[in-house]
């Protein structure tokens, strides 16, 4: 079931009302069939993926808590992170390292292929168990408590708004929410509303038709002259932004017309002065949960090595930042580039703050941010391009420049995207909130959000719904 479709807002509207004349100790019980029945939308089998996570977290939880010997929590610790992160490097990973040791084999004649499994990759699973595995994991850590109510943990690691593609959030922040008394607040449905509207104008305006021009360009990329590649490249990376940054604001509403605040996601990434912050303002779940879980605790476990020991942590950690996104060279290229600039900016902070104070600040901010945006520009090649051999064609014809017919035309395309992507990210800044309209007026409010759906709602009736990009992952 897409955000961007009559199904889901049909969905929501039936779902929402139903939920607040429910008394309170059945609220929670029929969110969480409401978010069963909503990824079953998509396939029911996998249901059980969803049921067997959480209960494996909730009793593994439970015993690591119990426990009062340390050998006993890092046991019923690994028997969970086992069982999950086996379950999604079967469905994710298994075949890419069968085509990778089969490649290898190959030289010397041998063959894997028979070892190969047709397996569907399920939906939203790198987001949900990545979500679950913090549940142990901070019971783990005495950061949390287990829950007393196996229905709570059941809708924390399926809760329909954010279960595709996150937020990923930490159960310290949800359960307690769940515990809580949820009225209908006007305020709340308000800003819930709002989020929605720039949420699905951001994803279908802006995302759905740079994604067409996007998927058209890189599906057969020797076909297309430099500056269409150009204009592919550019508009993947505001599709990605607007697609991404959208579904949040879509799934942040929805959550916050249930009562339950997620985090935001995004923080205009693409102003940023450096690589390192981008990854702090650009899908902020995951960049928190990568450093929380898997960067601190290896910075730590190697910090007798010195400056190696940053550096060696951030690349290690960015290259499974890459195979997160999925499961192909591409992916891990993807990780290495941003783990490698990572690592020049940690090791040049002199550097470049000398070098900062030797150019007019205005001018040096303005040139961090483009270089920025053009390095990430340049990593999402990889990111979209379906092989690494595609990579090469996209750069080969583009540095063997052939201008192409529509140059005009296209620079203008280019040109309008930035400007009204780059727009909404200023008025979010000026206002200092994802849901700047409520800023406004009242009328001006009602009114604005009465055109934007004048616009996205003809757009959904006359062309079928885009997935989301990061449903892939």
């Amino acid at each position: 079931m897409l955000f961007n479709s009559f199904t889901y807002l049909s969905f929501i509207l039936v779902v929402i009302p139903v939920f607040y004349l429910l008394p309170s100790k059945l609220k929670n019980p029929f969110l969480l069939i409401c978010s069963y029945l909503f990824y079953a939308y998509w396939d029911w089998r996998f249901c059980s993926l969803l049921a067997v996570t959480t209960l494996t977290v909730y009793l593994c939880g439970k015993y690591i808590f119990e426990s009062k010997e340390q050998n006993k929590k890092k046991f019923f610790l690994y028997i969970s992170l086992i069982i999950n992160l086996g379950i999604l490097g079967l469905f994710k990973y298994y075949n890419f390292f069968i085509d990778s040791f089969n490649s290898a084999f190959s030289v010397f004649g041998g063959n894997l292929d028979w070892l190969h499994i047709n397996l569907i990759l399920p939906i939203g699973i790198s987001f949900y168990t990545f979500q679950a595995l913090t549940y142990v994991l901070d019971i783990y850590r005495g950061e949390s408590e287990p829950s007393d109510s196996i229905i709570d943990v059941a809708l924390f690691v399926s809760f329909f708004p954010q279960i595709l593609a996150g937020p990923i959030e930490r159960a310290r922040n949800i359960l307690p929410q769940l515990k809580n008394e949820r009225r209908f607040e006007l305020s709340q449905f308000k800003e819930g509303f709002v989020l929605i509207t720039l949420g699905m104008f951001k994803k279908v305006i802006i995302g759905d038709t740079a994604g067409k021009i996007v998927n058209q360009i890189f599906a057969e990329p020797s076909y297309y002259a430099s500056i269409e590649l150009i204009m592919g490249i550019i508009l993947f990376t505001i599709q990605i932004y607007a697609d991404f940054s959208g579904y949040t604001n879509i799934a942040r509403g929805t959550a916050k017309m249930f009562g339950i605040n997620i985090m935001e996601n995004f923080e205009q990434p693409y102003f940023s002065q450096s690589v390192t912050e981008l990854w702090r303002r650009w899908h902020i779940s995951l960049s928190t949960y990568i450093r929380d879980y898997v960067f601190i605790p290896l910075s730590i476990s190697t910090r007798n090595w010195g400056k190696f020991s940053v550096a060696f942590s951030l690349f290690f950690t960015f290259i499974l930042v890459g195979l997160w996104h999925g499961a192909g060279w591409t992916y891990i290229i993807f990780g290495a580039l941003n783990g490698s600039v990572l690592v020049y900016e940690a090791l040049s902070r002199k550097f470049r703050k000398k070098l900062s104070q030797k150019i007019p600040a205005v001018l040096y901010d303005r040139l961090c941010m483009l270089m920025v945006f053009i390095f990430f520009t340049f990593a999402l090649i990889f990111f979209k391009s379906a092989s690494v051999n595609d990579v090469f064609i996209i750069l080969g014809r583009i540095f063997s420049w052939h201008e192409g017919e529509f140059f005009g035309r296209i620079i203008l395309i280019i040109l309008s995207y930035l400007f009204i992507s780059f727009f909404l990210d200023l008025l979010e800044i000026r206002y200092k909130t994802h849901a700047f309209l409520l800023k406004f007026s009242t009328p001006s409010m009602i009114g604005i959000s009465f055109a934007l759906w004048l616009v996205i709602i003809p757009y959904i009736l006359q062309s079928s719904p885009m997935p989301f990009v990061y449903f892939q992952f």
